[in-house]
């Protein structure tokens, strides 16, 4: 994982590169051409263009529906064996876990890696130990806000040996992300990115 979150980070330095390298080795006419159509763009429009500009809010509007859809949590009166169960339905590797009373307020995280190690490993019962039991606590939460930029995320989530990370807002949960929907995130902007550096090359800008 650090070596891939590496080169997602290498892009942006290769993809400027690659336009340096082909105004060094271009005629001055077509120098002189670059560099004017560069000037004429506004900051806004740089700024609105920009590298890097994905934020988690846009991968929850992506997921649509299923972002904050019930499956995503559990309480922590729940089993683990229910747990397991809806993560095995609706293939997600962690779930939000609230308190019964309080459905939006965030109690802590449930993950397949929870279950392996607390509940496998150790040969207690699914079935009669509670989430409640063996959740990550609240307090020990890595988390994101939905205006939390995806590389963010991403380092976040690489640093912290994490998969999944819960997006809240003050002590409300609006859903959560996993590395795949990030990495996703990431590369979809670098393709766009450099989709505009051709046509800035081109003359689309």
């Amino acid at each position: 994982m650090q070596g891939a979150l590496r080169s997602i980070q290498l892009h942006g330095g290769i993809f400027k590169n690659s336009i340096l390298q082909h105004l060094r080795v271009a005629e001055p006419s077509f120098r002189s051409k670059i560099i004017a159509r560069h000037e004429s763009v506004s900051p806004a429009r740089l700024e609105e263009s920009g590298f890097e500009s994905t934020t988690i809010a846009d991968i929850l509007k992506g997921k649509g529906k299923s972002a904050d859809g019930s499956w995503l949590w559990c309480t922590t009166d729940d089993t683990v064996y229910d747990a397991v169960k809806s993560m095995t339905q609706h293939n997600v590797g962690a779930l939000l876990v609230v308190k019964p009373v309080e459905e939006k307020s965030i109690a802590g995280i449930i993950t397949e890696r929870d279950y392996l190690r607390k509940i496998i490993v150790q040969g207690r019962s699914s079935k009669t130990t509670k989430v409640g039991d063996i959740m990550t606590e609240e307090n020990k939460l890595i988390t994101v806000t939905s205006d939390t930029k995806v590389l963010k995320a991403m380092q976040l989530m690489t640093d912290n040996r994490i998969r999944h990370i819960p997006v809240v807002e003050g002590k409300s949960m609006l859903g959560m992300v996993s590395i795949g929907d990030v990495v996703r995130a990431v590369v979809d902007e670098h393709r766009e990115e450099l989709k505009r550096l051709n046509a800035f090359i081109q003359g689309g800008y």
